[in-house]
């Protein structure tokens, strides 16, 4: 058996700000997700209607397109991205346990998620949701892209 003492300290006033930091961050998570996926409503409404707009602008009444599949495409990833992005805002049940903080290994399927497990979880839910709900935006202003070169008088 080892005899040596062991001393210890409270933790310094920088150390006490850095673990508020770092708990703060884990925290506002997804509410900095959920700022980001009201941002992607409001495009999600603004960028069709402004595509639309465009392509009268450019056009002119006596405009034909020419690959109507293309537009159908782009409003369908606008719609489907405003979808996710609504859908990310959408409150959503989790399972935790109240009264643990923190977990050494992550929740099994089905099991309770610790506080911190839950904070976790819900920025990432959001997070992919919100990854997809952008690659489909930017698909779609794509595909709008392509149909303004498709356009002819």
């Amino acid at each position: 058996m080892d005899d040596d003492i062991v001393y210890s300290a409270p933790p310094s006033k920088s150390d006490e700000e850095l673990e508020k930091g770092f708990v703060t961050a884990i925290i506002e998570q997804p509410k900095l997700l959920d700022e980001l996926a009201k941002q992607l409503v409001t495009l999600g409404l603004a960028i069709p209607g402004l595509y639309a707009t465009v392509l009268k602008f450019m056009g002119g009444d006596d405009a034909v397109v020419k690959s109507s599949g293309l537009i159908i495409a782009a409003f369908a990833c606008w719609f489907i991205a405003l979808a996710l992005s609504l859908f990310s805002l959408r409150p959503r049940k989790w399972k935790v346990d109240r009264s643990k903080l923190r977990s050494n290994k992550p929740a099994a399927s089905g099991q309770p998620l610790s506080i911190e497990e839950f904070f976790m979880a819900t920025a990432t839910y959001k997070r992919r949701l919100l990854v997809a709900a952008t690659l489909f935006c930017f698909t779609g202003i794509c595909l709008a892209g392509l149909t303004i070169f498709c356009t002819t008088k």
